[in-house]
């Protein structure tokens, strides 16, 4: 469970004052499969930072699964990172040099964990990739690739996967495999969020949570009507592909 209450996080550009983020209240059950959406410089991406740990709020309140994560040292927030969440990123983010296997091998290998191997590849085979083990990035296609990112976001068996335009680097098979294998995860227990501008995306999800300007401009779980959403959504869209282009 995810309860964020007033959250703001300003930034200094020079002499001026940016709000990232301007009074968010947002909360996510567990086992929800929504999206974040919003163009380029909305502040979805510093919202999900948050979510994830990898930055903490300049005010509000941000509580984990009852835990307020405000005031946690950095050795806490490492073991929540490690333990609680998952990664996954349009560029997947592998190490040349490292077989599938030794990619997914690293999380565990920082957490100490024993039989690394035969868990990496457990982890992998959930994916549908037991046969790609000792193939490296080059080896295998963006869709593989990204499997392999998404094996090593599980293989610690986080409650929640935060995933930042994961098929933004995918074509269009790729990415409808992709989504697939999140629905399928989702209907496993795992709370799935997207971050995404593309609308196509964000309809797989049940839930859509728009940002504009620092602020949740509409949340589809208030119940907004169809027209409305398709309304906010069709006055995004030239933003989001000039902000692509």
């Amino acid at each position: 469970m995810i309860s964020i209450r007033a959250v703001t996080k300003t930034y200094r550009m020079g002499d001026i004052e940016v709000h990232a983020l301007n009074e968010v209240d947002l909360d996510i059950d567990d086992g929800e499969f929504l999206a974040i959406m919003g163009p380029s410089g909305s502040g979805k991406s510093t919202l999900m930072n948050i979510i994830g740990c990898l930055d903490i709020p300049t005010s509000g309140s941000y509580e984990l699964d009852g835990i307020e994560v405000n005031g946690l040292t950095d050795d806490e927030l490492t073991a929540i990172r490690n333990h609680k969440l998952g990664f996954v990123f349009q560029s997947f983010n592998l190490l040349p040099r490292l077989s599938a296997l030794e990619q997914v091998e690293l999380p565990l290998t920082y957490a100490r964990v024993p039989n690394r191997r035969a868990v990496a590849k457990a982890a992998l085979e959930r994916v549908g990739l037991g046969d790609r083990i000792h193939h490296k990035p080059t080896e295998l296609s963006g869709g593989q690739q990204q499997r392999v990112a998404i094996a090593r976001a599980l293989v610690n068996h986080p409650s929640l996967i935060l995933a930042d335009e994961p098929t933004g680097a995918l074509d269009t098979r790729s990415t409808g495999e992709i989504i697939a294998l999140f629905e399928e995860l989702n209907s496993q227990g795992i709370t799935v969020v997207f971050v995404t501008h593309e609308p196509e995306v964000a309809a797989h999800t049940r839930r859509q949570v728009h940002i504009r300007d620092g602020k949740v401009v509409l949340d589809t779980a208030d119940a907004t009507p169809a027209s409305s959403l398709a309304e906010e959504t069709a006055a995004w869209r030239p933003r989001a592909e000039e902000a692509a282009g």
